[in-house]
Formats: structure tokens, sequence, C-alpha cells
């Protein structure tokens, strides 16, 4: 399959409608029925004002990154981005061309019947 793959970048302590931002980007992206999305805070990085973060014990809280990943069809791009655009929240993200699939998809079906027949 062609697609996106969709990374937003997020202030770890960032919130929205009482969540942190991932954590409703995850939600959301779940409740529009998009196969998968992952959550990987960032250990160290710097932004637009060139500012280097790190993860120690002295860093302020909420100054990290966290990255939420997903990998989508166009339309599912589509979708999410204007819910996204549609909260009027600055967000930075990547949009990149992504070839996707499932290599041997019958295996797992197969490893699963075999277990519960035990």
């Amino acid at each position: 399959m062609e697609g996106s793959y969709l990374r937003f970048y997020v202030t770890e302590g960032h919130r929205l409608h009482g969540m942190l931002l991932w954590e409703w980007l995850l939600r959301t992206a779940n409740r529009m029925n998009i196969r998968g999305g992952s959550a990987f805070h960032a250990m160290a990085g710097f932004g637009r004002h060139h500012v280097l973060h790190e993860d120690r014990f002295f860093e302020l809280g909420g100054s990290l990154i966290v990255e939420v990943e997903f990998i989508v069809t166009a339309e599912e791009k589509q979708r999410l981005l204007e819910l996204v655009a549609a909260e009027k929240i600055r967000l930075f993200y990547a949009d990149i061309p992504a070839r996707f699939g499932v290599l041997n998809p019958e295996a797992g079906k197969e490893a699963a019947a075999g277990e519960s027949g035990d």
C-alpha cells in the first residue's frame, strides 16, 4: 500500500481537553480506526529556537519532545490532519511518503489457531 509516515512533535507537557496531547493524538487516531500509532519520548533534542534539551535530573519538566507517529493512507492522513487543525493548536509534523504492508499475513493466523487447540 502507498501512504504516509505521519509524525507529530509534541512538547511532553502540552495538554488538550484535559489530557496530554500525545495521548489525545493516539486516542483520536484509534477512534478513527487508524491501524496503529506509537509515541516515543525523546532523550535529547533542539527545536526552532536552537536550545538543547536533555533528559536529565535537573531538566525543566515538560520541555522534552514526544514523537507521535502513524503509518496511514492518504485518506486517513487527511482526516487526522483536519481534526488536529480544527483544534486550533500549533503543532509541527512531518509527512513522509511510505510504502507499507504485511509480510506473510497468514502466518499469524495459523499460529493463533494452533495455540487455541492445546
